[in-house]
């Protein structure tokens, strides 16, 4: 009587500690789940770290050059210099 109280306790604890194994905080899903999320992070921190420093190249370029200013306000603005014609052409279907 006593040998079978012993041995079915023991499977009850085996039977939790698998329970939290498989299925609990810290499983082996789990933990894939959180190694999946790492690695996720990881690569958007990367192409966070490239935009920066792509960002930081081109901070330096406006500073240092001029005519990198003046691209960037003829591209994004718009700019013309004095005595220049604007021309826009205009494609018809």
């Amino acid at each position: 009587m006593a040998d079978n109280f012993f041995s079915l306790a023991l499977l009850a604890v085996l039977l939790l500690l698998q329970h939290r194994l498989w299925v609990g905080e810290g499983s082996v899903a789990h933990v894939h789940n959180l190694q999946t999320e790492i690695a996720q992070h990881e690569q958007q921190l990367a192409e966070l770290r490239a935009r920066n420093q792509r960002l930081k190249l081109e901070v330096a370029s406006l500073k240092s050059d001029p005519a990198a200013i003046e691209l960037r306000a003829r591209q994004e603005l718009g700019m013309i210099k004095r005595g220049e014609t604007f021309y826009v052409f205009v494609e018809q279907d």
